[in-house]
């Protein structure tokens, strides 16, 4: 690498080297021109010791200026002047990078850790993104924002999303924010040590620290690479996290039929909802005491729902008599149900 091209990617690393914090700050500062500390503390989710500290980063970065009155005031730096210096550089070091630059293979490893903001966003994003028929997110309400037309793509293309938001006290209140158009049901839950995470059909997915979206280099995020061993990130949400929650708003009757689940405990609880009504279940999944596959097909006839959500499961009746259908581990049902598809009139195919 040239002692030019270094020299530039030290310079920009250390322009766009922002935390969450700073961008927040340094957005809200630029949209209003001028603000103190309590103003950004009032119109972001930074809590007001950590305001000074970040405004004072932005300074230092040639973002804003502190004006040293009473109260302190932030000023927003013309961003073409904030970053003019960088345009013709930065254009020059990605046509080098880019000259460099070899595609790497996809990670096959079953689990990785990744200690980067931005990775640990970008997989945020992809498992977001990759999910096709069932997705469980827990998120920011900075990173609602961030991808609010992510989880409204997948509401728009049917998956079933359940979005948790935390803290509870920062979460969009639902009479001014259409959770509806971001998800299937949504819940917040207070505490901000409540991770970060998003599962896509109980395999892919992500798990963090709110520290590590912080870039604290001591914490760190998980991700299952398309593993079996995500559906413990999933039965963490739906057993841990989602159960100590509440509800922010919710129309999970209005999906269509057939809908396919990953976890026995989201198709029991859709069903639950239709009190009744008759539904018929198509599963493949495990026989749990050979471990050979099966496909169960037939009427469903019963449901078990404990609301700590420790036991969900249903029976089905199929020609041969009826089984008993659990989740991932299962071993007081027949059958370890992997993929479960819900429809009506008679077994729905797979």
């Amino acid at each position: 690498m040239t002692d030019d091209l270094r020299d530039t990617l030290d310079h920009v690393g250390d322009r766009f080297n922002l935390g969450e914090y700073e961008i927040d700050a340094y957005l809200a500062v630029l949209e209003h021109g001028e603000l103190t500390a309590s103003d950004i503390a009032d119109r972001t989710d930074i809590p007001q010791p950590r305001v000074y500290d970040t405004v004072r980063s932005l300074s230092d970065r040639g973002l804003v200026e502190l004006r040293e009155s009473r109260p302190m005031k932030i000023v927003a730096v013309d961003p073409d002047e904030a970053f003019g210096d960088l345009r013709s550089s930065f254009a020059e070091m990605v046509d080098e990078l880019e000259a460099r630059y070899t595609a790497p293979t996809r990670e096959t490893e079953a689990v990785s850790l990744v200690k980067s903001r931005s990775t640990i966003l970008r997989y945020l994003e992809e498992v977001i993104g990759d999910a096709e028929y069932e997705l469980a997110v827990s998120l920011t309400p900075g990173l609602l924002r961030r991808f609010r037309d992510d989880l409204a793509a997948k509401v728009d293309a049917g998956v079933s999303v359940e979005l948790l938001v935390t803290p509870a006290s920062r979460a969009p209140d639902p009479e001014g924010f259409d959770y509806l158009e971001v998800a299937t049901i949504a819940r917040a839950r207070r505490g901000i040590t409540t991770p970060i995470l998003a599962v896509a059909d109980g395999e892919y997915s992500v798990y963090a620290t709110q520290d590590a979206l912080r870039d604290d280099r001591e914490r760190y995020g998980v991700i299952f690479n398309r593993s079996a061993l995500g559906f413990l990130v999933s039965g963490f949400f739906g057993t841990v996290l989602w159960t100590t929650a509440e509800t922010l708003s919710t129309d999970g009757a209005r999906r269509p039929f057939p809908r396919r689940y990953a976890s026995i405990r989201r198709a029991v609880k859709d069903l639950r909802e239709f009190d009744g009504e008759e539904f018929y279940a198509t599963v493949e999944g495990r026989d749990i005491e050979t471990g050979e596959s099966v496909t169960v097909r037939g009427r469903v006839v019963d449901l078990a729902f404990e609301d700590t959500e420790e036991v969900a499961s249903l029976v089905v009746e199929t020609e041969s008599g009826r089984v008993e259908i659990g989740g991932r581990v299962a071993a007081l049902e027949d059958v370890e149900g992997q993929e479960i598809v819900i429809g009506r009139d008679e077994p729905p195919a797979l």
